[in-house]
């Protein structure tokens, strides 16, 4: 009975995150102040719903549920609205929780739709469950959701400077932060997240010398790791050393951003241990 009451709640919190996000939408486009205040307040309730599921689930698993492909996407997806409503609240910026929300809705989808499980032929559920793990997904996790509100305010730097560039004035121009706000808020998540990343990697390495003794350090996930973590210190050296600012940084980190969302969803596929990050 509580599986399927859990199951329905489910559905209906991402049929409610669509709808969300369809409203965000309809804001941005048409500046229509209703649609936000509905978007914001059926997001707050998703945020509720989401919030409820993962302490109930958390309960009866008995530890923090991100040791999985579908924990970990649920908790990235709870993240990202967390990170998207502090954010609206702080900074009153209507475009960027409409921008992380159509990340976190990909995959709270892709979270609903995947499996419920997905456990390494060479590790078992009791070995998974260590401090180390755990502290590992974790940073990581947070990491991921940095970068990925770095790359959103990247998005909107980009749509600014366009609309500066072809003088559209407007209300659109008026509600997106100024350029430079936008910029060094990119460049703050991004300071931020480069050491959640490396933190994570670091435990991670160590959690899998201690469990794993056979682990290849040439495996494909371990190199797309570090490649990720390169490109996002080489982001940093450009802005600091070399005083790259503007479009090119802008560009930039959504390349690198683009590059994490290849290392987590595609090149984990070829890993020979590793469950998913």
């Amino acid at each position: 009975m509580m599986e399927t009451l859990m199951t329905r709640l489910q559905e209906l919190t991402v049929v409610l995150y669509a709808l969300s996000v369809l409203l965000y939408f309809i804001d941005f486009l048409q500046n229509n102040r209703r649609a936000n205040r509905v978007a914001f307040w059926l997001l707050s309730f998703v945020w509720v719903s989401q919030t409820v599921m993962l302490f109930i689930y958390m309960l009866n698993i008995g530890r923090f549920p991100v040791l999985t492909l579908s924990e970990g996407l649920y908790f990235y997806a709870w993240v990202l609205i967390t990170f998207s409503l502090v954010i609206n609240r702080l900074l009153k910026v209507d475009f960027i929780v409409f921008f992380t929300n159509v990340i976190g809705f990909m995959i709270m989808v892709i979270h609903t739709f995947a499996p419920d499980q997905v456990v390494s032929g060479g590790v078992s559920a009791q070995q998974l469950v260590s401090e180390l793990l755990f502290i590992h997904i974790t940073a990581a996790i947070l990491s991921y959701g940095a970068f990925s509100l770095s790359f959103v305010f990247s998005l909107l730097y980009l749509l600014q400077y366009n609309l500066l560039k072809q003088k559209k004035w407007g209300k659109r121009l008026v509600r997106i932060p100024d350029l430079s706000k936008l910029e060094h808020m990119s460049y703050v998540l991004n300071v931020i997240g480069v050491p959640l990343i490396m933190i994570g990697i670091i435990l991670g390495s160590r959690w899998a010398y201690i469990t794993l003794p056979e682990v290849v350090w040439f495996d494909a996930k371990v190199i797309g790791s570090v490649c990720v973590i390169l490109v996002y210190c080489l982001y940093l050296y450009l802005r600091i050393s070399k005083g790259v600012t503007g479009k090119s940084l802008a560009m930039w980190n959504m390349a690198a951003f683009l590059i994490l969302l290849i290392n987590f969803f595609l090149i984990g596929n070829f890993s020979t241990f590793h469950l998913w990050l």
